[in-house]
């Protein structure tokens, strides 16, 4: 039935089926989360799954047309995810946790690279140039998934910032080593000596682009100052797809850039009301984005009985490296928060979070298939592309449990706010005594609610025609009375 009103639609309003396609991932992937719910599963798997279930390979409920013209859509939303992490990497905040956060992100990411390298190179003896690209892969991790979960949770608490801070430099990891993995692939398979050049190239390249970064903060800051709520949107969302624009027209990522974009922002200006606009406006592009990647799926090279790489089934490579991945990211991080000293909640469960991988490891695998090319990019591609789906799929309801067992959310009121037993003079306090300590005390944790200047004009003239009623009634009540 669709394919009909495409094929009538095309002929007669082509834009018609972009933005009915659009729609259709919308309210499918809402719909969906209403189905997660009930398996209380994140959001992100049910967007995750609803690329799958309506795209070319299920249902094919979205023209291949659409699919390819949304292209630009993980860069967008790889920006919004790294200016939003910005704001974790607070001056005085890492100046408390000292190196002890780089310790962890160093050895959750390189200790899962390395055994997807010992994995699939000396395990199952594939190609050098394959095993190390895919080994960098390994490093990256899922931002946006993350983020999603901990702002659908509402979780807090040292345990959280710890993550957000690993999850943040660990894809700085991770780029850097793609970068170096990428050149010695390269210098293997051409048969040309390793040449220092081919690495420094693209690291420069990245760090130039943290420059570039930085500066878009500052003018950002200059820019947004005294500007009401909806200029500051606007201007903002405009200057990161500048900096998106920059970055594509370079082939480099904008995700450290715009990490960098962030930093800035805070640290100049601690504001964090613009990171709660664009906190607002992202989510439709977070789903759109994460949609599309289940869209890109091709099921059928990854369990056609001819995919094979090496003497082994593609199926086989990708189960090695997504079982592997996950012990070196647990193993890892448990090493890593023991070696920083960090508390037990953090050594047991930070590896849970770690799981999900997706928009970066995506866009650096197509960037690394078309570099690699001929079946060993065709294979890298689609076992990342598989992989995420999996990961997206068990990731974020490992990350929620890691929320849950570490403390940093509950559904409970005892232990959300914890309330004295007893009162100043060793009195045991009543449970209802309890229950309104523990209201006063997420009370006070509460926001104030910022007042706009429409609002307090409004407020302003209300109360002023309050009071010239109550004065017109005195007035009458005394003529009365004489």
């Amino acid at each position: 039935m669709l394919d009909t009103l495409y094929a009538q639609l095309n002929e007669t309003a082509p834009i018609a089926v972009v933005i009915i396609a659009l729609s259709l991932m919308l309210l499918l992937g809402f719909l969906m989360t209403r189905v997660t719910k009930l398996a209380r599963l994140p959001n992100v798997t049910a967007y995750i799954v609803t690329g799958i279930l309506i795209g070319p390979y299920c249902l094919d409920l979205i023209p291949r047309r659409v699919i390819d013209g949304t292209a630009f859509l993980p860069d967008i939303a790889l920006a919004f995810i790294a200016f939003s992490t910005g704001e974790f990497f607070r001056f005085d905040a890492l100046k408390k946790s000292g190196w002890g956060v780089v310790v962890v992100t160093l050895f959750e990411s390189l200790l899962a690279s390395a055994a997807v390298f010992l994995a699939v190179f000396y395990g199952m003896g594939l190609p050098l140039a394959f095993s190390i690209v895919l080994a960098a892969l390994a490093a990256a991790t899922a931002p946006a998934s993350t983020m999603m979960t901990i702002r659908q949770t509402g979780a807090k608490g040292p345990f959280v910032d710890t993550l957000l801070q690993v999850v943040a430099l660990d894809d700085i990891v991770g780029l850097v080593a793609y970068s170096i993995a990428i050149s010695v692939a390269v210098s293997a398979t051409s048969g040309e000596a390793f040449a220092l050049g081919t690495v420094l190239e693209p690291i420069v390249k990245n760090l130039a682009a943290v420059a570039i970064g930085a500066l878009f903060g500052f003018v950002m800051k200059g820019i947004l100052t005294h500007r009401n709520t909806d200029n500051r949107l606007i201007v903002s969302i405009a200057l990161l797809f500048a900096f998106c624009g920059v970055c594509a027209a370079f082939g480099i990522s904008p995700l450290l850039g715009c990490m960098a974009m962030g930093t800035v922002y805070i640290n100049s200006t601690n504001d964090t009301r613009l990171f709660r606009q664009l906190g607002y406006f992202s989510p439709p592009i977070l789903l759109l984005f994460i949609v599309r990647s289940g869209l890109s799926f091709d099921l059928g090279a990854l369990v056609s009985a001819t995919g094979t790489f090496g003497r082994y089934p593609l199926l086989a490579v990708g189960v090695v490296y997504f079982v592997v991945r996950i012990l070196g990211k647990y193993g890892g991080a448990f090493l890593g928060a023991a070696a920083a000293h960090k508390d037990r909640n953090i050594r047991s469960y930070l590896g849970l979070a770690l799981i999900p991988q997706a928009g970066v490891a995506i866009g650096l695998a197509a960037l690394g298939a078309r570099t690699l090319g001929g079946a060993a990019g065709n294979a890298l591609e689609t076992i990342i592309l598989a992989s995420s789906v999996l990961y997206e799929l068990i990731g974020p309801a490992c990350g929620k449990l890691s929320l849950y067992l570490s403390h940093s959310y509950s559904d409970k009121l005892e232990e959300i706010a914890e309330a004295p037993e007893t009162d100043e003079s060793g009195r045991p306090l009543t449970p209802v005594e309890q229950l309104i300590h523990r209201i006063q005390i997420i009370q006070a944790e509460l926001p104030q609610r910022e007042i706009n200047e429409n609002e307090q004009a409004f407020t302003e003239a209300a109360e002023e025609h309050f009071n010239n009623m109550q004065n017109m009634y005195r007035n009458r009540r005394s003529f009365f009375r004489r």
